[in-house]
């Protein structure tokens, strides 16, 4: 039976422990914890060399996903985002497969065609995700942007982020429903609301994990998934394989019952 690929977003470990540590530190960790992939994350960048990152993840038997901020629409531009070029870019420079962003403010007037052409200028993969704003976290724009996506036949998959749902009071099991089909990536979150009010991202309990499965059978067998919740403690190595170990599961009962 072949183990799904699972991924860590590096902001699992504390925005100040990988700025100080820097993110190419990660790549021994991630790999003698059994992952398969890393999430670079650009917003937490210091002075890491593309060039030899690419290198060691490679060296390592790793392939890696770019994150970028960048929103893919921005508002009241039917053109995409310029920035999204300079995104593919470092993606390429990182010698990342695949691009992950924010879907931006998408609108029918959007140009799908300018879009297309940009990505046929890159080997890398696009993926664009529900975030927690308003415009970029809610359901509805996301199945215009995927009709669109379909209609001009363009190689786009959607990351779709478990947890982010719920800052705009929307269903993930809904959007597991609705959106499914076009999932190529799925960040793991599980969700709190702390005293002040604020929601935060947690580690799963087992109540997460049976939602997680359920939302999983709306997607292809074997979905790529990354944890992007907080991975903090003593043995960093032995924490990470914990939860490979628990992400890699997910979904895995539905195979086997097909081939009992």
């Amino acid at each position: 039976m072949n183990k799904p690929a699972v991924s860590i977003s590096l902001s699992s470990y504390g925005a100040e422990l990988v700025r100080q540590r820097g993110q190419g530190s990660f790549i021994e960790v991630l790999a003698a914890a059994g992952a398969d992939r890393i999430e670079w994350r650009e917003e937490l960048l210091t002075r890491e060399d593309p060039a030899q990152i690419a290198d060691s993840t490679r060296n390592q038997g790793l392939q890696s996903i770019y994150s970028s901020p960048t929103e893919l629409w921005l508002a009241g531009h039917a053109q995409p985002n310029p920035e999204l070029i300079n995104a593919l870019q470092h993606a390429e420079e990182f010698g990342s497969k695949w691009l992950k962003v924010s879907l931006g403010y998408f609108t029918d007037n959007n140009d799908l065609q300018a879009l297309g052409q940009r990505l046929k200028q890159s080997p890398v993969q696009l993926l664009v995700e529900n975030d927690q704003t308003l415009h970029g976290g809610r359901i509805e724009p996301f199945q215009r942007f995927f009709n669109a996506v379909e209609q001009h036949n363009l190689p786009i998959k959607m990351t779709f982020d478990i947890g982010n749902w719920q800052w705009q009071d929307q269903s993930a099991a809904s959007a597991a429903r609705l959106l499914g089909r076009h999932v190529g990536y799925v960040h793991c979150k599980a969700v709190a609301r702390r005293a002040d009010g604020k929601l935060v991202a947690v580690p799963p309990a087992a109540t997460d994990l049976h939602l997680w499965e359920q939302l999983l059978r709306h997607m292809a067998q074997g979905v790529m998934r990354a944890a992007e919740y907080p991975l903090q403690g003593e043995d960093l190595v032995a924490l990470t394989t914990e939860h490979v170990a628990v992400l890699a599961r997910l979904g895995q009962s539905r195979l086997e019952t097909v081939h009992v």
